[in-house]
């Protein structure tokens, strides 16, 4: 059997949109195909062919009509893709057969025509592409190896080419068999002396993509990789490797990316093998996926590592088997064994090796998150798993979706990085200290040494903001930089960083007002400590001034807990309390609708931020426990009396008890339900009808006597 270099057949093809440099950049479809065989042992050229396809839309651009001709009316009558494709196909073989040849490389002037064009056409229209458009010779990077003076490969055409080997050019009028003829010009000329050109380099498509696991130690090229955004939800690394058809994706490039809830945001990170596949990736911006289209930006090296670096043994061994199908099941009971799942799936979706296909998805003090990836050892097995989606397992049902060696690295990575507990100071020291109203770390006042950034990404993390901020982050105070989250804990956009001093904040507005950071512009401005707490409690501050968090107004705010006042009062040693950092300052007291003598409950309301946390509520969270904040259910008669002693401003107003949270409860929660699960405490109200409320928020009240800590 002859070697692929025996014979070529040139191949030329154009598109109803634009064509050229841009070839396939608008997705529009073939209507015209050209070849011609070239025997390279004997110099010969067999018959030259024209084809017309029929497009699926008769809509042909102006620029189309110009260059190739060709209008609707002769297209309607053309064959659709698949039956030229046969043809191309048959009528190559049978001439092949009759030159004594039995194999052949196609050659064509750039890859454009075959990766752009063909391959993106052939995967939406479903049809199976023989095996001969898997490989093929660049004219242009052949004709650089024998001319490599004559300019750079990218800036080569067909006539430049010709006039540097000083080769007439053909004077065909019908277009595409213009180019086919200069093209088998150009190849015989490569062919005699001086050059005696060997065609040996073959460009080839990958037939399908191979998944695969990624570590943070490899070394990732940044003109290797893109940003696609808009994807479909339930798009898995086989969809995106299926829009990307005709380019060739490296060994597990394809990383979906999850938002801080841990579920896909409709982004994915893509690394190709070369630049030049993300050159022409970047020419699919606002192609189609279905009905959707999706925009490619360029991405780097460090992005995609983020998102599918791993460093886990554990994933590494659970990866290490090859052309596996990975299943993501999530909702999965905390109770739920190997077994259990291995159950539901059932005989007709096997596990690959059993319990060995199951990674169970773990915090890192072993507690389950409720997740788990399946791997499946064929497409089979793995759409019977699906079909199981939303079914029941022990009380809840499950979700199940395709996933990629990319998410297993994302979810664990994430969720091993979780913090078992946010960080508290240390234990209180009851030494006799003022009682401030305000954090060591915020003070509230109208200096402006602060800033706010305005419009982050949604994805923005600190250490994009301290990239953000370059050379001023040496200006920022210890524990400084504080994201803002909405009501439902999910970034908003917005974050406050505390300067050094006025001037600095100033100078950080002035140089990085509307400086973009992934792909967006941040609006920088400077502010106020007292702003940015009413801020980070849930008020709002727009052009039209400062609108107080509701955790300041009266309507909003239970009247039960007892807070410090605003001014400083100086307590005895027995009763000092321990500060740790506040986000705002507490609330101002407000007087109890009756006034029974009751046991005095101090509470000094703390919500905790470190740099990786902040929380934004509308009134403070009660106390976690007696060791992280100050609590006395009744001080001694010493303090008491020394309390009483002090001047009435400074005296704590009395309080007719205090409220418990309840969060977590049962939807169907009672107020039997509840008084059973306090049962041995005495509760205030007579009628226990009062007893449960929902908050603002949506979370059950209780109001004993005393103040209970869980």
């Amino acid at each position: 059997m002859a070697s692929h270099s025996d014979t070529l057949v040139v191949f030329f093809g154009a598109t109803a949109g634009a064509n050229g440099g841009k070839l396939g950049s608008d997705e529009r479809e073939l209507i015209l195909l050209v070849w011609q065989i070239v025997d390279l042992h004997e110099n010969k050229v067999g018959k030259l062919k024209r084809t017309l396809v029929q497009p699926d839309s008769a809509d042909v651009s102006e620029q189309c009509k110009e260059e190739t001709g060709l209008t609707a009316e002769e297209l309607c009558k053309a064959e659709p893709l698949e039956s030229v494709l046969q043809q191309f196909y048959q009528s190559v073989s049978a001439e092949l057969k009759s030159l004594g040849r039995s194999s052949y490389t196609l050659c064509v002037d750039g890859p454009l025509l075959i990766q752009q064009v063909l391959h993106p056409e052939a995967s939406k229209k479903n049809l199976v592409l023989p095996e001969c458009f898997y490989t093929f010779v660049d004219l242009k990077k052949e004709f650089h190896k024998c001319c490599p003076n004559a300019g750079p490969v990218k800036d080569l055409t067909l006539t430049s080419m010709l006039d540097y080997v000083c080769v007439p050019a053909a004077v065909e009028q019908e277009a595409g068999m213009r180019e086919v003829k200069n093209m088998v010009l150009l190849i015989l000329h490569l062919l005699t002396e001086p050059y005696n050109h060997t065609f040996s380099t073959f460009e080839t498509v990958n037939y399908k993509f191979e998944s695969g696991a990624c570590s943070k130690t490899e070394a990732v090229d940044s003109e290797t990789v893109i940003r696609a955004r808009g994807l479909p939800w339930q798009s898995s690394d086989q969809d995106i490797a299926r829009f990307f058809k005709g380019l060739n994706i490296a060994k597990g490039g394809v990383a979906l990316c999850l938002n801080a809830q841990g579920r896909r945001n409709g982004e994915a990170l893509v690394r190709f093998i070369n630049s030049e596949h993300r050159d022409m990736a970047l020419e699919r911006h606002k192609h189609h996926m279905g009905n959707r289209y999706i925009e490619v930006y360029k991405a780097t090296g460090e992005e995609f590592l983020k998102i599918a670096g791993g460093t886990s043994n554990e994933v590494a061994q659970f990866l290490s088997k090859e052309n596996q199908v990975i299943i993501r099941m999530r909702g999965l009971p905390f109770t739920a064994t190997p077994q259990d799942v291995l159950g539901f799936l059932g005989p007709e979706s096997p596990v690959t090796d059993g319990t060995e296909g199951l990674l169970f998805v773990k915090y890192p003090d072993g507690r389950p998150t409720g997740d788990a990836f399946v791997l499946f050892a064929c497409e089979e097995y793995a759409q019977n798993a699906l079909k199981k989606h939303k079914q029941i397992l022990g009380k809840r049902y499950i979700e199940l979706f395709r996933s990629t060696a990319a998410e297993v690295q994302q979810v664990l990575n994430r969720y091993m990085s979780t913090p078992l507990i946010s960080t508290l100071p240390p234990p209180p020291q009851m030494v006799s200290v003022p009682m401030l109203a305000t954090s060591p770390f915020i003070t509230t006042g109208s200096t402006r040494d602060c800033i706010r950034l305005r419009g982050l990404p949604y994805t923005a993390a600190i250490e994009d903001i301290l990239d953000f901020m370059g050379e001023h982050t040496i200006d920022i105070k210890p524990h400084g930089v504080h994201m803002v989250l909405n009501q439902q804990g999910r970034p908003s956009g917005d974050a406050f960083i505390q300067m050094k001093s006025a001037d600095r904040a100033f100078m950080m507005a002035q140089k990085c007002h509307k400086k973009m950071m992934k792909d967006r512009y941040v609006e920088v401005f400077q502010c106020s400590t007292e702003e940015m707490s009413f801020v980070l409690m849930g008020g709002t501050l727009n052009r039209s001034g400062l609108s107080p968090p509701p955790c300041k107004l009266p309507c909003l705010s239970p009247p039960t807990y007892a807070a410090f006042p605003a001014t400083p009062a100086m307590l005895p040693t027995e009763a000092a309390l321990y500060q740790p950092p506040l986000l705002a300052t507490p609330r101002t007291p407000q007087a109890p609708a009756h006034n029974p003598v009751p046991a005095l409950a101090y509470y000094s309301p703390q919500l905790y931020m470190n740099m990786n946390m902040s929380y934004t509520t509308y009134y403070p969270s009660p106390p976690v426990s007696p060791s992280t904040v100050s609590y006395f259910a009744a001080p001694p008669g010493s303090v008491a009396a020394a309390v009483a002693a002090q001047p009435a401003p400074s005296i704590l107003p009395p309080q007719p008890g205090a409220l418990v949270r309840m969060q977590g409860l049962p939807y169907n929660t009672g107020v039997k339900d509840i008084l059973g699960f306090f049962q041995g405490y005495q509760y205030a109200p007579e009628d226990y009808s009062s007893l449960l409320g929902v908050s603002d928020q949506g979370r059950s009240l209780i109001q004993p006597k005393e103040w209970l800590c869980l």
